[in-house]
């Protein structure tokens, strides 16, 4: 497994964990509880972000790996 795809691989999870923290946070009634997951997902946000960035840039330094 190259580099390339393990990036990728991480960001498809971090994005379906993404998608679970929202979903807890419209189904819990507890404010505190709603805070915890909206900074969760502010968190997850930034590092899928930086991942992104990251991949594009390993995908421009090494076209081999762009679209696997």
């Amino acid at each position: 497994m190259t580099v390339a795809s393990k990036v990728k691989q991480t960001l498809a999870t971090l994005k379906g964990n993404q998608g679970t923290l929202r979903l807890y946070s419209l189904q819990t009634r507890d404010e505190e509880t709603k805070l915890v997951y909206n900074e969760a997902l502010e968190t997850t946000g930034i590092i899928i972000d930086d991942l992104e960035r990251r991949l594009q840039t390993l995908e421009y330094q090494e076209p081999q790996y762009k679209g696997n």
